[in-house]
């Protein structure tokens, strides 16, 4: 094969071969926030061939602490625009696929799921985290998934293991709640941390009150300003988020690297 010179650092550490199925891998990351938008650019940066990023929400300048594609120009465009602009200056030869949309059970058929190779949940929404898991489950599609990472502050107590095996964190056991008031028993590897931070109020939250601090904008037809909605603004971390997306991303590299003849036994022990 001819060797991208945009990846051979990470091509001298796992072979040719891990490189090749890189290459021509097609990863979906659903949610493009503090933790997706880490992972879809790692994911570049590793030399994947194409990639879908699916978000229906804009950038708000509250997301600049931990969104890679949240930058003082960014604000009121599209997530998935902007992060795809960032992703083919990385690469310009990488297929990049934006989807503004909400994704859920009835938007399932919008979005090629079983066309993937891999999947990737970091949707903060837990019905629409509970349809994703359904149907990539269900179209045999490989899925790691993120969990809940408000709240907390200490990169080094995140970990992978099967969604049935987490525990310590409050949106795992909703997600393994709702998994099994569907009648779900498949299994999938699932980021994860125990750490919960006690809510603190000293900033107060704009979010989706008189005083928001995003510009007036318009939105497409499937936008949704879910912040407006919710009862609860928690807090986050870039140093957490991203770390959670850049162990997402690392996931689908080793078990290509794995399946490629190399040694990834921590993705294997986990799910």
């Amino acid at each position: 094969m001819t060797l991208n010179p945009r990846f051979q650092r990470l091509t001298l550490l796992t072979g040719t071969d891990t490189a090749a199925a890189l290459g021509a891998c097609r990863v979906m990351v659903f949610g493009i926030g503090g933790v997706g938008s880490w992972c879809a650019e790692a994911l570049v940066r590793s030399g994947i061939g194409a990639i879908d990023i699916v978000d229906s929400d804009t950038v708000c300048v509250t997301n600049i602490n931990r969104q890679v594609q949240a930058l003082s120009g960014t604000v009121g465009f599209m997530k998935t625009e902007a992060l795809k602009e960032r992703l083919l200056s990385i690469n310009p030869d990488c297929k990049v696929g934006a989807f503004g949309k909400v994704f859920s059970r009835e938007s399932a058929a919008a979005f090629d799921i079983p066309g993937a190779d891999y999947v990737i949940d970091a949707i903060d929404s837990l019905s629409h985290k509970l349809d994703l898991i359904e149907t990539a489950l269900a179209a045999g599609r490989p899925l790691f998934s993120s969990m809940g990472m408000a709240q907390k502050l200490d990169p080094t107590r995140l970990k992978t293991a099967d969604i049935w095996d987490t525990s310590g964190c409050p949106l795992a056991r909703l997600v393994r709640q709702g998994l099994r008031k569907r009648g779900f028993t498949g299994h999938f590897t699932a980021v994860y941390s125990d750490e919960q931070l006690p809510l603190r109020r000293e900033a107060g939250a704009a979010c989706g009150s008189a005083q928001c601090l995003c510009p007036a904008r318009k939105t497409g037809e499937d936008a949704v300003e879910w912040c407006s909605s919710k009862k609860v603004i928690n807090g986050s971390a870039v140093t957490v988020t991203a770390s959670a997306g850049m162990i997402l991303a690392s996931l689908v590299v080793r078990d290509l690297y794995r399946l490629g003849g190399g040694n990834s036994a921590g993705i294997e022990a986990a799910g």
